[in-house]
């Protein structure tokens, strides 16, 4: 174990997190969010999709998907909670889930559509447990695509467009999961193209 960790005061799960860094990983994460918003100082995540890919392939079984119970943010403006109450989806606390998440994420490669925003939201919240910034390394598939299209950056490209461009199905669901698995898909075709190992 690294010493310097023994002397934080870093929750335990934080703790395995970092230790877990130290190890290489062949193993892939799509990470969606849904947040109130695009301001990381003000706005909070609502729900969280995540799918693995390990070996070039899917891993169904191997999914993240909650929802984080925000009372305080929707009471305070006038949000119904109907979506809540209806959802199946696991519901905890903003702590719990963040728990959860750097549990699954473990030392995966994050991928993700505009990502560092997603992951600045999510180190936001992890800043409230006393913990560090998430260390693991993060791929953007808008940045992929435009590599392999050789595009320039002034158009912004949605999981949508970018999907239909990679003539993948896309269906304009409302759910992080969908989308993650969605992104999934793209990756493992911008791979392939983009030769990535």
């Amino acid at each position: 174990m690294l010493d310097w960790l023994k002397n934080k005061k870093y929750p335990e799960f934080w703790k395995s997190y970092l230790q877990k860094q130290e190890e290489d990983s062949n193993r892939y994460v799509t990470l969606s969010l849904k947040t109130t918003g695009l301001n990381t100082q003000k706005d909070i995540i609502l729900t969280i999709g995540c799918v693995a890919i390990h070996n070039n392939e899917i891993v169904i079984k191997d999914a993240f998907e909650v929802i984080l119970l925000q009372y305080i943010y929707n009471h305070d403006h006038g949000f119904s909670n109907d979506f809540i109450i209806e959802s199946k989806m696991a519901k905890v606390t903003e702590a719990e889930g963040m728990e959860r998440l750097v549990n699954y994420l473990q030392n995966a490669v994050i991928i993700g559509h505009r990502v560092d925003l997603d992951l600045e939201m999510i180190n936001k919240a992890l800043e409230k447990l006393e913990c560090g910034r998430l260390k693991n390394e993060a791929l953007d598939l808008e940045i992929m695509f435009r590599k392999w299209k050789e595009m320039s950056d002034d158009k912004k490209l949605s999981v949508e467009e970018i999907a239909q461009a990679l003539k993948l199905p896309y269906e304009d669901y409302d759910s992080t999961i969908q989308e993650s698995y969605t992104m999934a898909l793209c990756f493992l075709k911008l791979k392939k193209y983009l030769r990535i190992e």
